[in-house]
């Protein structure tokens, strides 16, 4: 229908006209990329887009920049965020997860392996990684780079940040290797062709390895430890168990299980050992525990060996009566591998002790199994005799562990 004749038309509605809180306010949802596109449309935009407040929850988000050191650095929030761009920018995407893992993984340490803390290694510049990509002629994914600008590994010492293993005549302990030592470590032989070591343990040798090309039968920055193949031909061959995808996983999600209490800490050490926490079983006043990890320096897939260590705890509840102490006298042992193959084992005490449980004492050993199978479960009991009343025996149930290898590969060397 038109418009009666007497009526003017409305002016065309001008961003000029437009109120500011408004503005600022649908500025506040964009991405920093939309809010720099701003800057360019014209000159209300380019004022009002350059306004302070508008970058805190950028600077917050990308770069974990707090308040604090907003005020230590004497900048506006838009300067911060574009000179730690300059710098940082092409880790956008994985800086902000990097950071808060090592930020994390450092207050851990301070509080639980102070030891740990002075091995940590200060950032590398640019133009380091620059320089050892050229010196291995690969390139390294940006996750990798970008953790490595925020810490450069740790000095090779022990214990390893990397986590530790001990058994009663073999011990494990892999240290994050700095730039420069794995760039001397880079592989190029057969089974290992363009391998870069990500951590090193100067007992064993072990170390792991993130594949920077497909190449032998591996995907692109996959992390593994290596397993030489003893019924191969070919020397070279090897069998790949895989423990990461990429490097932002493998990493964010050891510091997660470190942080979050999943490995015990053992004389200032991190432990990688996994509970589950299904796996406890209590009888009368004593509760047993079991945690369990894979070795793989002492496995083989041809032939088929897998080697796993268990951390037994037993404790008896501080609530218990003191005439409830007692003594282990023996052990009990169901062992079943994948096939459904049995074995069953009894004997006197736990690796070659009689430990003595009393109101709120706690006993841990570690002992350690092979499978033919790629898994298994052991279960059993403990005998146990009571200290006031040397006529009572009872058994105390250790509850069903389960034992899986990691997924591995078979190298197309």
């Amino acid at each position: 229908m038109a418009a009666p004749p007497d009526m003017e038309p409305s002016p065309a509605l001008s961003l000029e006209l437009l109120p500011t809180d408004p503005l600022l306010l649908i500025l506040s949802f964009l991405d920093y990329r939309d809010l720099v596109s701003c800057c360019y449309l014209n000159r209300r935009l380019n004022q009002l887009s350059s306004h302070d407040p508008l970058w805190k929850r950028h600077c917050k988000n990308y770069w974990l920049i707090s308040d604090e050191e907003k005020s230590r650095r004497k900048e506006g929030w838009r300067a911060i965020f574009i000179s730690t761009y300059s710098d940082l920018g092409r880790y956008i995407h994985y800086y902000a997860t990097l950071k808060k893992a090592w930020d994390d993984l450092e207050q851990f340490l301070g509080q639980w392996c102070p030891r740990m803390i002075g091995s940590l290694k200060e950032s590398v510049r640019e133009e380091d990684l620059d320089a050892v990509e050229a010196q291995i002629h690969c390139k390294l994914p940006d996750d990798y780079r970008c953790s490595f600008r925020i810490h450069n590994g740790q000095k090779l010492v022990v214990p390893g940040l990397m986590g530790s293993m001990a058994l009663s005549n073999h011990y494990r302990s892999e240290d994050l290797l700095d730039i420069d030592t794995a760039a001397g470590g880079f592989q190029q032989r057969l089974g290992l062709k363009q391998c870069l070591p990500l951590t090193f343990c100067i007992h064993t040798g072990l170390s792991q390895y993130m594949a920077l090309e497909s190449v032998e039968g591996r995907n692109k920055y996959e992390i593994f430890y290596q397993c030489p193949d003893q019924m191969a031909r070919n020397p070279s061959a090897i069998v790949m168990f895989i423990t990461g995808t990429s490097y932002l996983e493998w990493f964010t999600s050891y510091v997660n299980k470190v942080v979050t209490g999943g490995y015990p800490i053992i004389r200032d050490q991190i432990f990688r050992y996994v509970h589950d926490k299904d796996c406890v079983a209590t009888t009368e006043d004593i509760t047993v525990s079991v945690s369990t990890s894979f070795l793989p320096e002492l496995s083989s897939v041809h032939p088929p060996h897998y080697f796993f260590t268990y951390r037994i705890r037993i404790e008896m509840s501080k609530d218990a009566l003191p005439e409830n102490a007692c003594q282990l006298e023996s052990r009990y042992w169901r062992i079943t591998n994948a096939k459904g193959d049995v074995e069953e084992v009894q004997g006197p005490g736990v690796v070659g002790e009689f430990p003595v449980i009393s109101p709120g004492k706690v006993y841990e050993y570690t002992s350690c199994t092979t499978f033919s199978t790629t898994s298994g479960y052991m279960e059993g009991y403990y005998t146990f005799h009571c200290l006031y009343n040397k006529d009572r025996f009872f058994n105390v149930t250790i509850p069903r562990f389960h034992m899986v290898c990691p997924t591995f590969k078979v190298s197309t060397a």
